[in-house]
């Protein structure tokens, strides 16, 4: 079944993840610039590749929207 549902990711190819980060797994020297913040939101290609590390969820979402991408959350 192939049915496309409006609203719902239909490229593979354009789907992001993203996902909640805690900083103290992060290496020294990203923790370095992180200002005071404990989890900080990361954006994932299909392949595992981390995109883009961000402040917050909202900003990860805006972020992969702004490129063509969908972003899901995954828990």
């Amino acid at each position: 079944m192939n049915t496309p549902f409006p609203g719902l990711p239909q490229g593979g190819d354009r789907i992001v993840y993203v996902r909640e980060v805690h900083v103290e797994d992060l290496p020294a020297e990203v923790r370095e610039q992180v200002d005071g913040l404990e989890v900080i939101w990361s954006v994932n290609g299909a392949d595992g590749r981390q995109l883009a590390l961000v402040a917050d969820r909202k900003l990860a979402f805006l972020l992969a929207r702004e490129h063509d991408f969908t972003p899901v959350s995954v828990h």
